[in-house]
Order: C-alpha cells, then structure tokens, then sequence
C-alpha cells in the first residue's frame, strides 16, 4: 500500500493498491437519491474517479469544484466524486455549490469502493484523497494515492490522462 499520512500522522489504508494497467474493480456506491450505482453504469466512458474524506471541508470542496468545472470542458469523460458521506449531505453541499457537471456518490453504506480501490482509512472510516481514470474498457490509465490526505491531487496530470484515455 502506499504510505499515506492525514494531518501529517501515518494512516492504514484498508484493500489493495491499484496500479495503471489493472482491471479497474467494479464497486457499489449510493446516489443522491439512494439508488446502486457500480462502475457498469458508466460502460463505454472513460471515468476520472475522485475519492475525498469529505466535500465539507475546505481542499475537498475546492478539488470537487474544480473537477465540476472541468468535466463540462471534457468529452466522453464522466467525472466522479466519492466521498463517506451521507447522500442527503452531498446533495445540500452539491446544490449550494452549483455542482452539474460530476456524479457526487457515497460509499458510506458498506465502503465497497474505498476497500476495492485501497482508499479506506482504517481507524476513522473515511476514504483517503485520490484519483483514478480508468478508460472506456475499463482499465486503470493513471492513478494518484495522494501522500498527505490534506493536500490537492494533480489535476493536470489527472485531466491530461482522463483527455488521452480511450
């Protein structure tokens, strides 16, 4: 796994870590309006996949902002935000920020997808901050285990491979 710190203190991450080549795993999360969604319901797309502890806190909200934003620029990319909380929260926080352009789902019913993708901070049920694109056959192109959970991804290297995917 790879070492990831949360406030600068060393965190146990729960699963495997993923790596460019692999089958992206499929995974359960919620909607916004508590209905299943799994990576089969975006077949064909090229994913970017983002994974934050919470859209309530400051660089969160800033990354989901900004990867709102940036999926209206991007063709036949569906761009994902998946945090721990609850649905009813993430569609308040989406409203009163104007969010259109990405999914905001949660993973906070069984952690299906923070286990699967290796994002599940142990001791405080929240998923580390990361990025996945995974392309329109369902391989991983780029993956970003952010090393401090306090800190911003690499969105251009992030958009530059979700831009080149297939």
């Amino acid at each position: 796994m790879p070492r990831v710190t949360f406030n600068h203190e060393p965190i146990t991450l729960v699963g495997q870590e993923l790596t460019v080549g692999e089958q992206a795993p499929d995974f359960q999360v919620v909607s916004n309006e508590l209905k299943g969604v799994s990576l089969n319901d975006y077949k064909g797309k090229i994913k970017l996949i983002a994974t934050v502890p919470s859209v309530d806190t400051g660089v969160c909200a800033e990354e989901t902002k900004r990867f709102n934003e940036e999926a209206s620029k991007l063709d036949n990319v569906e761009v994902l935000t998946i945090s721990m909380d609850l649905p009813f929260a993430q569609a308040r926080w989406k409203a009163s920020n104007d969010i259109k352009h990405l999914d905001l789902l949660s993973d906070h019913k069984s952690g299906d997808f923070g286990e699967k993708y290796g994002v599940l901070i142990k001791d405080l049920r929240l998923l580390a901050r990361a990025v996945f694109v995974v392309g329109s056959d369902d391989k991983i192109s780029y993956v970003e285990y952010v090393d401090e959970v306090t800190n911003h991804p690499d969105y251009e290297a992030a958009l530059q491979a979700a831009k080149t995917s297939q």
